[in-house]
């Protein structure tokens, strides 16, 4: 990052629910909680992908466009034309009535948010197009200069919402052939057609970015890290207009690794290194220049697959396979890509769980790029007893957690924990000194004793960069995301109470308070 030493706290967006919300955390949401971190002593906070999801999906790492924000987190209150309609104070009883479903609602109703959103989002358009755009207002022309200031992604994108729409949200290839295969006649008829519906697109767009920028602007000095998903949806915009990039023969996935026995297959399209290359992988350039735009720096998910992608063929009778093949290939790809990112200016961080060979880790220390180091896994595994690193210990260049989004909360990590590795645990030096005396033989339940001594210890790491989830700072057990299952317990967890309630609240001060104390202890800022 800046080469002093930061740390910050891991929350989804669709978490910050606030009360007068519908239904999911949104973008002024964000600047909220950014208040409560600066009272915790914390530099940063980081979301989870922020990209627009296809109608159906939950998972913030399948999303529908590597460029596009997703509407989904739009908040309607503040959007000028919605609130000159009247707002809700305009509302039928059946609005009123739908509204009130999306904020009583238990987790968070993707469709009926993403639907009701849409549809007042609609009602904003008309009265923008009707008031504004006849009227060339400076509203209508800053719309205008977003539209030309992104048209290198927002042309694609539109086109493709408008497309999607006209023919009842079916994939591109079920399109007619014209439109599938990118004819030039057929997408001229189609941009004629449809340019009230690319228009719309293009607003919803400009509605997010300007939302999204306030929010930041808000936030500070608090900055916003993002994360940005190795792949995204087939059905998408980004690889209709790049076919010959991508494979659809097989899925990307993973091997057998800690998360599952089998291994894992994403249903998400490999891209085809090959075939970017020649272009000087403009695809890959985009999106470094549009997370760069986005975000103060980003987490690279997957890092490992930026070297080599695990494909797994649609055909049961094919193996899995890497490609590039060989590890000279394999190093080339890799490093090219994470140069790419890094000249697009923020700062960056790798997510290399799970299994990474040794030449990738090589790698990325000869880059300087931090890598993760999550406490519960950091164990000299090659000998006996296979002891937990002191976090003291751990690398300067990387980033300490306690946790992720892929795995359970701290407390309920400990309440499976066998005794032995519990107490192996707490014996790790940076733990022990901030534990009291236990009683002989005792081993400690998840205490707030137990959780703090973590904490604090992660916070004295010697890593660069330290990053909490939120339910670790509280001891809470819900979980963000169970890899490798698909539901409604996943992607859904929001906050016990309103985001807006945080800097009054006597449980939230109070963690604040004690976040501060050890940060500014240990010099972490």
């Amino acid at each position: 990052m800046s080469g002093a030493r930061v740390s910050g706290v891991l929350v989804p967006l669709f978490s910050l629910r606030s009360s007068g919300g519908w239904g999911i955390g949104e973008f002024p949401d964000l600047a909220r909680f950014a208040r409560w971190l600066a009272l915790a002593g914390q530099s940063f906070v980081q979301v989870l992908p922020i990209g627009e999801l296809p109608a159906d999906e939950r998972s913030p790492y399948s999303a529908m466009t590597a460029m596009a924000l997703d509407p989904i987190f739009i908040a309607l209150p503040a959007v000028v034309d919605f609130e000159a309609l009247g707002g809700e104070e305009a509302f039928d009883d059946a609005d009123r009535a739908a509204l009130r479903a999306l904020r009583t609602a238990t987790g968070i109703a993707y469709p009926a948010v993403r639907a009701f959103k849409d549809k007042c989002m609609r009602r904003a358009w008309s009265r923008f197009t009707r008031l504004e755009v006849a009227r060339g207002t400076p509203r209508a022309a800053r719309w205008r200069a977003f539209t030309e200031r992104e048209a290198w992604w927002l042309d694609d994108y539109t086109l493709f919402r408008a497309l999607h729409a006209a023919h009842e949200r079916r994939a591109w290839w079920d399109w007619p052939h014209g439109l599938a295969t990118r004819e030039e006649g057929a997408l001229a008829e189609a941009r004629a057609a449809l340019g009230d519906e690319r228009a719309y697109w293009s607003y919803v767009q400009w509605v997010a970015a300007e939302q999204w920028a306030e929010a930041r602007r808000e936030a500070w000095p608090v900055k916003v890290f993002g994360d940005l998903p190795f792949m995204i949806s087939a059905n998408s915009p980004d690889v209709w207009t790049r076919q010959d990039q991508f494979r659809f023969d097989g899925t990307v996935g993973v091997p057998p690794d800690a998360f599952s026995d089998t291994g894992q297959a994403w249903g998400l399209p490999p891209w085809r290194w090959e075939a970017m290359e020649p272009g000087g992988f403009e695809w890959m350039r985009h999106r470094a220049r549009r997370a760069a735009a986005l975000y103060d720096g980003f987490r690279l998910d997957h890092l490992v697959g930026l070297y080599r992608i695990y494909v797994r063929p649609r055909d049961p009778e094919v193996p899995a396979f890497f490609t590039p093949a060989n590890e000279d290939e394999q190093l080339r790809l890799g490093e090219t890509i994470v140069g790419l990112f890094r000249d697009a200016g923020a700062a960056l961080v790798a997510e290399d769980h799970g299994t990474v060979p040794d030449f990738v880790r090589a790698s990325i220390a000869r880059l300087v790029l931090p890598g993760f180091k999550v406490m519960r896994w950091e164990r000299r595994w090659q000998e006996p007893g296979q002891p937990f690193i002191d976090p003291a210990d751990y690398p300067d260049v990387s980033v300490a957690t306690t946790g992720t989004h892929d795995t359970e909360p701290l407390a309920q990590w400990w309440e499976e924990l066998p005794d032995a590795d519990r107490t192996a645990f707490l014996s790790s030096p940076s733990i022990a000194r901030h534990l009291p005396p236990r009683e002989e033989g005792g081993v400690p339940p998840f205490t707030p004793n137990v959780r703090d001594a973590i904490l604090r210890a992660a916070l004295g790491s010697r890593s660069e960069i330290v990053i909490l989830p939120l339910q670790d700072v509280f001891g809470w057990r819900e979980r963000i995301n169970m890899p490798g299952t698909v539901g409604n317990d996943n992607w859904g967890w929001t906050l016990p109470w309103p985001v807006e309630t945080w800097t009054d609240r006597r449980e939230t001060l109070e963690r604040a308070a004690a976040l501060a104390e050890w940060t500014g202890e240990l010099r972490i800022l």
